[in-house]
């Protein structure tokens, strides 16, 4: 099948992923525009893969403060060498997360940092539901893995839609830098600072 430079630019734009890559997924997947996303995304988790047991301590911390200083954000988000931490891509990236975390307002980088505590009471909710619901019970961990991933998506910055790009996730803007840079990219926290807002 030919692969049209629509075509590879609609996936460009989805993925945020480089031409040539593009181009190979389109090919390897016969044409078909959500499995060239998932071959993109497999091709990235394995870049990321490959370099998460490289030892990430330099980066950056930024910042970013909004609405005339309601609200302030700072993000650490670390690499392998000072050289890429000081490289535009690296710190224009860091920016954006800092800005989306303003935005978004997460509560968490990533599902792992949710505690068992946490998540066992999100089961609960929506076990609650279904029984509602009526729904036969076979189906239920179906549906609720379903709905653990929508939590995931509100409330884990990785899980996240990016704002500047929302057919990408963060994690997704993240990986793309890995493979473009080459180091392991670690996202290692954030902190959020509203304005008036209770404090816990």
């Amino acid at each position: 099948m030919d692969i049209t430079s629509e075509m590879v630019k609609e996936l460009r734009v989805k993925t945020g992923a480089g031409m040539m890559d593009c181009k190979e997924a389109l090919k390897a997947e016969n044409g078909d525009l959500e499995k060239a996303i998932d071959y993109l995304r497999k091709k990235g988790m394995s870049a990321a893969t490959k370099r998460s047991s490289k030892a990430a301590k330099e980066g950056t911390v930024a910042s970013y403060i909004h609405m005339g200083g309601r609200i302030g954000v700072m993000v650490e988000v670390n690499c392998e060498t000072d050289f890429v931490a000081k490289t535009d891509g690296f710190q224009s990236m860091a920016k954006d997360l800092a800005m989306h975390v303003a935005a978004s307002n997460p509560r968490y980088v990533r599902p792992e940092e949710i505690s068992a505590a946490d998540l066992e009471r999100e089961k609960e909710i929506y076990r609650s539901q279904l029984t509602a619901e009526k729904k036969p019970e076979k189906i239920w961990d179906k549906i609720i893995d379903g709905k653990l991933n929508k939590y995931y998506e509100e409330v884990c910055l990785l899980n996240q839609k990016f704002i500047k790009n929302t057919d990408i996730t963060v994690g997704t803007l993240v990986n793309n830098m890995i493979a473009k840079t080459g180091e392991n990219i670690i996202v290692r926290r954030f902190a959020r600072f509203q304005l008036g807002e209770e404090l816990k």
